[in-house]
């Protein structure tokens, strides 16, 4: 079978684009974020990840709240989606008016961050603390006006619940995040399902990477 992207909506032979649950399951980045009045957003982003040792990305389709708030504060912050923290995950995804705060519409707590002004999500266990970078207008090939922006900003400090913190290192299946799969699909990290594998000899040891 072969899904051509290029064919209109109708032609095509899958119902739905299935690139969303191929390249899955993907961590999830709750960004908050602060306008340059104060207003907060909280809102998660599937299209997310690390893109260097200290730098984290995230890709809006739109010009959305996260996204222009994190670029008049010039912060934000990444909180760690969880099992337990799922329904008010869920909940920050409506779309609400700008302005109209999240963290009030889910029922989740605020907790002060260290050294970036949007706040962290209480509940969650682990939170990044992010000063924006860049934002990346994704021009597409046929040189169209960009619908899709990546934004990148830098981790200055990272919060982490001291239980889930073990001879040095953060147990991350302890923590139970969850990721996003295609369609109405999501997973679960856990113990059970991690495994170890060393590199190759030779390799530089993780430490060191």
């Amino acid at each position: 079978m072969q899904y051509d992207l290029d064919l209109p909506r109708e032609a095509r032979v899958l119902p739905h684009n299935p690139l969303k649950a191929i390249v899955a399951p993907r961590p999830i980045g709750w960004i908050s974020a602060m306008s340059r009045e104060g207003k907060l957003n909280l809102a998660p982003y599937s299209f997310f990840n690390a893109v260097a040792d200290n730098m984290v990305a995230f890709s809006s389709s739109g010009r959305k709240d996260a996204m222009t708030f994190a670029e008049e504060g010039a912060e934000f912050v990444c909180s760690l989606a969880t099992w337990d923290l799922r329904d008010g995950m869920n909940d920050s995804s409506a779309p609400l008016p700008r302005g109209e705060s999240e963290f009030e519409f889910a029922k989740l707590a605020t907790a002060p961050s260290q050294k970036v002004r949007p706040p962290r999500v209480a509940a969650s266990p682990a939170a990044l603390e992010c000063r924006w970078l860049q934002t990346v207008p994704l021009v597409p090939l046929d040189g169209g006006e960009a619908e899709n922006f990546l934004v990148v900003g830098q981790v200055v400090s990272i919060y982490i619940d001291e239980r889930f913190v073990s001879d040095g290192m953060v147990d991350t299946a302890a923590m139970h995040p969850i990721l996003r799969g295609g369609y109405f699909d999501y997973f679960r990290a856990t113990a059970d399902n991690r495994f170890q594998m060393r590199r190759p000899k030779g390799a530089a040891e993780f430490a060191n990477s």
